[in-house]
C-alpha cells in the first residue's frame, strides 16, 4: 500500500553554521516525498539565569538571535524545495525543538550529531537525546562532518522492529534525488535475514517515488557490526533504523547503530518511527492526520 503525499513540512534543528547544508540536502530529498517544504529551526536559548530572561521572546528574536538568522540565510535551497526560517525562544534547545514539532505537526525532524569526546551517559547528547525520546515525528539523526561527495549507492541494514518504514522512506528519498540505488541488507544471525530483506523491500516499494533500483544482501556473520561495517564501505550513505536492545534512552536508539556510527567514515542517519513515543491516543491523532 503506497502512503499518499503529505501537505506537511520536513523540520530541521540548526545549531552550527558548518552543519547547515548536509541537513538541507538530507531534508530536502525527504521534503520531496511531500510537499516539497523545508522549515529550519534555530532555538535562541533563554535560560533562567540568562540577561536575556529580562525581555520578552520577541525582543530577543529582533534584537539578540542575528547569529541564528545568519544559520538560516546560509542554507542553499534544493531544486523544487521551498524553505521557510523560523527562530524559536526557549529554555533549552531540546524545549524548543519539541514546541516547534508540536506547533508545526510535520512529517520529520532532521538533527545532526558529532561524536562526543568524553564518555556520558547521554547516547547522542542531551538535546537530541529528549528528542529522541519525546518528538511526535519521525526522527533521523544525522552524523554531521561526513558527507558524501556524491551518492551512487545508499545502505539499508534490516533487522526488523518498528523503525525499518522510517528508515526505508530516507534511503528511497536520497536515492531518487541521485539516480542512485538502494542496497537492502541483513545479517543472518537466527534465519530470519531472509524475511528481514523482505520487509524492507515491501518498505521501499510503499514510497510514492519513482523507479529506484534495489537489491538485497544477505551475508552471514558472527558479529553483526563487523558484516554492517564492512558492507558500509561500498556505499555512500547508511540509513539504520534505531534497534530495540538496551535500556531507558538506548533502547529507542541501540547498541549496534551506535557502534557502526563509530566505525564507519560514511554518511550514516540513524531513523526513529515516530509512532513509539506517545500513548495510543497520541498515534490515532498522527494517523488521522496523515
Amino acid at each position: 500500500m503506497h502512503h499518499p503525499r503529505s501537505d506537511r513540512p520536513v523540520l530541521v534543528g540548526i545549531e552550527s553554521l558548518d552543519d547547515v547544508q548536509q541537513l538541507v540536502r538530507t531534508a530536502g530529498d525527504l521534503a520531496d516525498l511531500g510537499a516539497g517544504t523545508v522549515r529550519l529551526v534555530t532555538v535562541a536559548v533563554k535560560r533562567s539565569d540568562s540577561p536575556f530572561s529580562v525581555f520578552t521572546d520577541e525582543t530577543i528574536v529582533r534584537e539578540f538571535a542575528d547569529n541564528s538568522h545568519e544559520l538560516l540565510d546560509r542554507a542553499t535551497t534544493p531544486t523544487g524545495v521551498t524553505i521557510e526560517r523560523d527562530v524559536l525562544v526557549a529554555r533549552s534547545a531540546a524545549r524548543g525543538l519539541l514546541a516547534a514539532v508540536e506547533e508545526t505537526d510535520p512529517t520529520a525532524l532532521v538533527v545532526g550529531w558529532r561524536a562526543q569526546k568524553r564518555r556520558t551517559d547521554a547516547v547522542f547528547g542531551t538535546t537530541i537525546d529528549a528528542l529522541v525520546e519525546r518528538a511526535p515525528c519521525d526522527l533521523y539523526v544525522e552524523r554531521v562532518g561526513h558527507e558524501a561527495n556524491g551518492v551512487d549507492s545508499v545502505l539499508l541494514p534490516v533487522a526488523g522492529g518498528p523503525h525499518v518504514e522510517t528508515a526505508a522512506r530516507a534511503a528511497i528519498a536520497i536515492a531518487a534525488r541521485n539516480d542512485a540505488r538502494v542496497v537492502v541488507f541483513s545479517v543472518e544471525t537466527s534465519g530470519d535475514a531472509a524475511a528481514f530483506v523482505a520487509e524492507g523491500r515491501e518498505a521501499l516499494a510503499d514510497v510514492d517515488v519513482p523507479d529506484v533500483p534495489v537489491e538485497t544482501t544477505v551475508r552471514e556473520s558472527d558479529d553483526v557490526t563487523d558484516a554492517i561495517v564492512d558492507e558500509a564501505a561500498a556505499h555512500d550513505v547508511v540509513v539504520m533504523g534505531a534497534t530495540r536492545r538496551g535500556h531507558l534512552r538506548r533502547k529507542l536508539v541501540g547498541s549496534v547503530p551506535r557502534r557502526v556510527v563509530n566505525r564507519t567514515d560514511r554518511t550514516v542517519i540513524l531513523a526513529r518511527n515516530g509512532d513509539v513515543v506517545g500513548g495510543p491516543l497520541h498515534s490515532l491523532g498522527r494517523l488521522l492526520r496523515r
